[in-house]
């Protein structure tokens, strides 16, 4: 294991009826608040009426910007990033998923900015300062109310870049399970895959020539949590314990955690998925579920080793071939999401295999700002085939 320094300053408010408290958090931090929300689900849910009448408890001036999309992008950010200098706002509260979180963390950042947001997202600027973020989740899968990153589609070119900085990351996360027992099968299911992608892409991915029992075993622990948790979900969409296990281990899968330790982390899957999404406006999970498998096929010579623990730790494969075992896990790992609902390949999706090469053009130039020099057009039209 490898020197790390792990900072997470999030205050977690777990559980049932603690959405409650937002208000007298909030108000630690300013008294005019920029309330980024969707696009209506949390008025259906009752959620809107707990935030605004705890906002209202106590005594903060509220500014709403609604109308963030799936796969938020930057126009609208933009927007809110005018509203929140016009209006003088002090804080930002989201309250929605990681598309809600990340625009919220955009206009967080953008708001003290002299310069184009998208900077950021390139590396040609450094993150400085940001108003303060407090979220409460309806969707848990990115783990953005944990963590220090975020992520926005630019329309112009369809790039579906990152930024990362602890200036953004939440000050304040109120997690309450029964929200999401509105949350549709579809997205259930997505979240699972997102936040078993986030914690497998360290797990395969990492600097660590030798692997760490502590970590690995965070992994598979918390992604078999999330395996039956989901399938239980899938069954009983208002099973509270099931919404708790899936709530706080989508946190916990991306949160710095389950990497601490392993040296720096690609994430090549991410990277050619926010191409799909970017380009198609497919559910990010659903993007995960049919780039991960065909791209832990592509890798396979090299990580036969990684992938055969995984079928053994987590899917019980028994064979003694490091091989065998790797293409067992890989198989198994699709047979699942399929079985929760996620789609496995680019057909299911809608994405002509003629687009392949469009899509690696566009994963190329986000390969090149992430520094993945490895993954050249080429390479993920490999990966990419892979996936049909």
């Amino acid at each position: 294991m490898q020197n790390f320094i792990f900072e997470n300053p999030t205050k977690i408010i777990f559980g049932q009826g603690q959405i409650k408290r937002i208000g007298q958090e909030t108000a630690r931090f300013g008294k005019k608040v920029l309330l980024v929300h969707g696009q209506g689900s949390i008025k259906k849910n009752g959620v809107y009426d707990q935030v605004i009448s705890s906002l209202s408890e106590s005594q903060l001036s509220v500014v709403e910007f609604p109308g963030v999309r799936s796969n938020p992008v930057l126009s609208h950010a933009m927007l809110g990033i005018e509203t929140a200098k016009r209006e003088g706002v002090e804080v930002i509260l989201a309250v929605g998923g990681g598309s809600v979180i990340d625009t919220a963390k955009t206009i967080a950042a953008g708001v003290g900015a002299e310069h184009d947001v998208w900077d950021f997202f390139t590396f040609r600027k450094t993150i400085q300062t940001a108003l303060p973020v407090l979220t409460v989740v309806t969707v848990s899968a990115s783990a953005s109310e944990m963590n220090a990153a975020a992520v926005m589609t630019r329309e112009e070119g369809r790039q579906k870049y990152s930024i990362r900085s602890l200036f953004i990351q939440p000050k304040v996360s109120i997690l309450d399970p029964t929200v999401l027992f509105s949350l549709d099968r579809a997205y259930s299911a997505y979240s699972a895959v997102d936040a078993v992608t986030h914690m497998l892409e360290g797990y395969f991915n990492n600097m660590e020539p030798n692997p760490s029992p502590l970590q690995d075993g965070m992994v598979e622990g918390l992604m078999k949590t999330i395996m039956g948790a989901t399938e239980t979900i899938l069954q009983n969409p208002e099973d509270y314990d099931a919404r708790a296990n899936m709530m706080w281990a989508a946190t916990l899968a991306f949160n710095g955690l389950t990497s601490a330790g392993m040296g720096q982390i690609a994430l090549p899957v991410h990277m050619i998925e926010h191409s799909l999404s970017a380009l198609y406006d497919v559910a990010h999970g659903a993007g995960l579920s049919i780039v991960l498998p065909g791209w832990m096929k592509s890798q396979l010579p090299g990580k036969a080793g990684r992938f055969a623990k995984l079928g053994r730790e987590v899917f019980g494969v028994t064979t003694l071939n490091d091989e065998e075992a790797a293409l067992a896990g890989i198989d198994r790992l699709k047979k699942w999401f399929s079985l929760i609902g996620s789609p496995v390949s680019l057909g299911a999706a809608q994405i002509p295999a003629q687009d392949i090469e469009k899509i690696a053009e566009n994963a190329a130039a986000l390969a090149q700002v992430w520094g993945l020099k490895a993954y050249t057009k080429e390479v993920i039209a490999e990966v990419l085939k892979l996936c049909v």
